[in-house]
């Protein structure tokens, strides 16, 4: 069976594995107060080129997205995101579980546009009803989107200056940062986020890591932030197990080198699919491919290739998402190409 339904099919670097071995019964105190958390954060720092920045560990994307919104909002606020956004979709009704709406707005290619954002700001402000209704306090983006496609700097930077003239803070979703930043053709980098957002996280989940996010606030955290962590139940009394990973990471640029590995395996798969004529649902420069697919040959492909379901395209064809990741191999993208 070959593994194309997500990028975290693996387990964790072998780096990783090797440090955590190493370190395993050296005692050091918990909830991320131990020097492998300190080591980590200050190699965050140096390569966001943002020294004063808080930077704090969390297990997962959901339990980020969650905290980090529900810290930020106050009651009467909503996030902005594109209506395709993973908070909107795919967690649950987990933002909404903290008593916060998500404000779904149109989107093209998963990207929420500035001057949509705008728009939605001044018709909202316009309206002499508006105390009466959910004000728009954050707006949330990932990057790469949930269809792999990127921002580019100049979109950022215009989604800045919006967030900014309504006093909104710009949150960036990073699961799959490590991708977007290695892509041929970005301009995006780790310095350009820490300038233009209020915060961001660096993933690590699905770049190498067993588990866990960074979470970067690049002019400070919210007030009590830990305690908003543990609340939530998302602060492990073993912080070094994150601390450890990232900092593994995050020395001698293992971060980015492996995450070149998903750009150059899927580039390969795209090349070889489109020669074969497949058809694409949408152009994605990351490790994402979304392909359209005979259902009849989806069913052939059963017990031979897993891909992710992405949604109907027509009564007989289906959308599939194919991703690749840090440890994909170049001999399972052609024997992949061979099958189909």
């Amino acid at each position: 069976m070959l593994y194309f339904e997500n990028d975290y099919c693996e387990g964790a670097h072998p780096a990783i594995l090797q440090k955590l071995a190493e370190t395993n019964f050296e005692k050091v105190s918990g909830y991320g107060t131990d020097p492998y958390c300190a080591s980590a954060k200050e190699k965050i720092r140096a390569a966001c080129a943002c020294p004063e920045a808080d930077v704090f560990f969390i297990s997962g994307g959901t339990q980020a997205n969650s905290i980090v919104i529900a810290s930020t909002l106050r009651r009467w606020e909503g996030v902005v995101a594109a209506a395709t956004g993973h908070v909107a979709g795919h967690e649950a009704g987990a933002i909404e579980f903290t008593g916060h709406k998500v404000i779904g707005l149109p989107q093209k290619n998963g990207k929420l546009d500035a001057a949509t954002v705008e728009d939605f700001c001044k018709t909202f402000y316009a309206d002499s009803n508006h105390d009466h209704m959910v004000f728009p306090g954050m707006v949330y983006i990932s990057h790469p989107t949930e269809y792999g496609t990127l921002y580019s700097k100049a979109e950022l930077e215009a989604l800045s200056a919006v967030c900014h003239t309504y006093h909104m803070p710009l949150f960036v979703d990073g699961a799959r940062l490590g991708y977007a930043l290695v892509s041929e053709g970005t301009d995006v980098t780790l310095a350009d986020l820490a300038r233009l957002t209020d915060v961001f996280y660096i993933g690590g989940t699905k770049v190498g890591a067993l588990c866990g996010e960074a979470v970067v606030f690049p002019h400070g955290a919210p007030a009590h932030f830990m305690t908003m962590v543990k609340q939530q139940g998302a602060l492990l009394a073993k912080g070094r197990l994150m601390g450890i990973q990232f900092d593994v990471l995050f020395t001698d640029d293992l971060y980015t080198r492996i995450s070149r590995n998903a750009i150059e395996t899927a580039n390969a798969l795209k090349k070889g699919l489109a020669a074969k004529g497949y058809r694409f649902f949408m152009d994605s420069p990351t490790n994402q491919l979304f392909v359209v697919l005979e259902n009849t040959q989806l069913t052939a492909l059963e017990g031979k290739a897993k891909f992710g379901f992405w949604e109907k395209f027509d009564d007989s064809h289906t959308v599939v998402r194919i991703a690749t990741s840090w440890a994909t191999k170049m001999e399972e993208i052609e024997q992949l190409i061979a099958l189909m």
